[in-house]
């Protein structure tokens, strides 16, 4: 068993200063203004100089520092995670997977009210963040389950919940399938489950089901060529987004909502320039989209808390994938968007405690 280290982020300053350097000399794209083909050059001209002017990497590295962090090797990867323990050696554990293009920094205000009742794992995805880049293929989904089920056990948590959001909602349900006999719960801002092609699939659809799917639908048709590219060829866009940190930036701005704040955004894009991984970031869709999918529906009790304007689940075709479904609602309002973890804290934590109050 490899062994668990202490770790610190601690960027060297030369690494800023280069930053620095390349963000002065951004060359700005052109646009014809109002097209709608994309994030816009004002907005990446924003973010661009909130990084130069406003942003403070070594107070968020303070803040990171602030936590208890470790690495440890896993099935031959350097696995990065927070580790913040309850002051109750028996409490609930908890483990928190985040997606792209977001990191750790998803869930950082999270973090002071959940760890009042629950031990808190919160690992960087292989390939993210202070993880570092993955170094071989095969880091999907499932196998990323299977090391987070071996994270637990080598913590010493033989009982826990997983809570997810993004990618973390689709690892989260696998880490139940994987080890049911240690997960208690599984808690999920979105179910990621689509139609099958099956015509029956469609009869008597609630008007829900209806809308969700005109959202997907629009959603694929407008924003899907991401999804597209990272899952055919993200070594192409890779060149880019590790050269130019304004390239990196615009490229993760189209999946950060447009009401987040700039601060929230630079933080997490900075996550992924210092560490190196905003290549290796890319290459968890193109793993998933050659993975062969699970065949059996997940079997532990499920929650699901949407927050307005996200992506909308759909319940008939949740329950095909995910029989344990016990809690299923959109979060009240102003929990808005994707990112609720950041933006509507107290709503979200206060789903996740009440859901494992009962699991405990």
């Amino acid at each position: 068993m490899s062994a668990i280290a202490p770790f610190r982020v601690e960027i060297p300053q030369s690494d800023l200063d280069d930053l620095q350097a390349r963000l002065a000399l951004t060359r700005f794209a052109d646009e014809i203004p109002g097209a709608g083909q994309g994030v816009g050059v004002e907005r990446v001209k924003r973010l661009v100089g909130h990084w130069r002017d406003g942003f403070d990497w070594r107070a968020l590295e303070a803040g990171l520092n602030a936590y208890p962090q470790f690495t440890t090797e896993i099935d031959g990867q350097n696995i990065h995670f927070l580790h913040v323990r309850n002051d109750d050696p028996d409490a609930l554990a908890l483990i928190l997977t985040h997606g792209w293009p977001g990191s750790i920094v998803e869930y950082l205000r999270a973090v002071e009210p959940l760890s009042r009742h629950f031990h808190l794992v919160i690992p960087s995805l292989p390939g993210y963040g202070f993880s570092g880049p993955t170094r071989e293929l095969g880091w999907n989904n499932q196998r990323i389950a299977r090391a987070w089920a071996e994270l637990m056990i080598r913590l010493g948590y033989e009982r826990y919940g997983a809570v997810g959001n993004d990618a973390g909602s689709m690892i989260s349900p696998e880490v139940g399938r994987v080890a049911p006999e240690h997960v208690v719960g599984v808690h999920v801002t979105q179910l990621f489950s689509f139609p099958s092609g099956d015509p029956a699939e469609f009869a008597d659809l609630s008007e829900e089901d209806q809308a969700g799917l005109a959202v997907l639908e629009r959603f694929w048709n407008e924003m899907g060529a991401f999804n597209v590219l990272h899952s055919q060829q993200p070594q192409t866009l890779a060149h880019a987004v590790t050269d130019s940190p304004a390239g990196l930036v615009g490229w993760l701005a189209q999946l950060f909502d447009e009401d987040l704040d700039d601060e929230f955004v630079v933080a997490n894009a900075a996550v992924h320039w210092f560490t190196g991984t905003a290549a290796s970031a890319l290459r968890l869709y193109w793993e998933n989209a050659r993975a062969e999918q699970p065949k059996e529906p997940t079997t532990v009790p499920t929650a699901l808390a949407m927050g307005e304007g996200d992506f909308t689940s759909m319940r008939r075709f949740a329950e095909r994938d995910h029989t344990g479904i016990t809690s299923w609602k959109t979060l009240p309002a102003p929990a808005h968007g994707h990112y609720t973890a950041h933006t509507a804290t107290e709503a979200l934590t206060s789903d996740i405690i009440e859901f494992f109050r009962d699991r405990d």
